[in-house]
């Protein structure tokens, strides 16, 4: 399954909400999808991204880390199901805009949180979110610049 197709269901099922378990399972699931691209990328992507995409697959591998394993049943990784990237530009906007949905998930999921060690698992996941976010807007600028873009524009 190509990526932005990826990136949309994972964003309404973030969305759609649910308990704690399941909202969890869906936080890690897009960290999940987020290293599996930018393993993807380091590979195969454009030569300017190679550097930060490996980069991101390390921080988004630190969310999942994070987070635990979810109990998923099995043909439900969503990442493993990742067989192309598609555009870059495009996949790398949906997958910030999924990073972002996945750290205000986490701040509701701090909030609720009803022990200490709950709570800095969220925070370590929000900070592993917002970094892997940065990673992918500090790529979309390097694809800018290669098309003669301002920054502020590629996004």
């Amino acid at each position: 399954m190509d990526a932005v197709r990826l990136i949309v269901t994972s964003r309404r099922a973030l969305t759609a909400g649910g308990d704690v378990p399941h909202m969890l399972a869906e936080v890690w699931q897009a960290q999940a999808l987020a290293q599996a691209i930018g393993s993807r990328l380091a590979v195969v992507g454009p030569p300017a991204l190679r550097g930060a995409a490996r980069g991101l697959t390390e921080l988004a591998g630190r969310g999942c880390g994070v987070l635990g394993d979810p109990d998923l049943p099995p043909g439900e990784l969503r990442a493993a199901q990742l067989t192309e990237l598609g555009d870059a530009r495009q996949t790398l906007m949906r997958l910030g805009t999924l990073l972002a949905e996945t750290g205000i998930a986490l701040v509701a999921l701090a909030c609720a949180a009803d022990d200490e060690g709950m709570y800095w698992q969220c925070v370590e996941a929000i900070d592993a979110a917002d970094e892997s976010r940065d990673r992918v807007l500090q790529m979309l600028g390097r694809l800018a610049e290669e098309d003669g873009m301002p920054e502020r524009e590629a996004g």
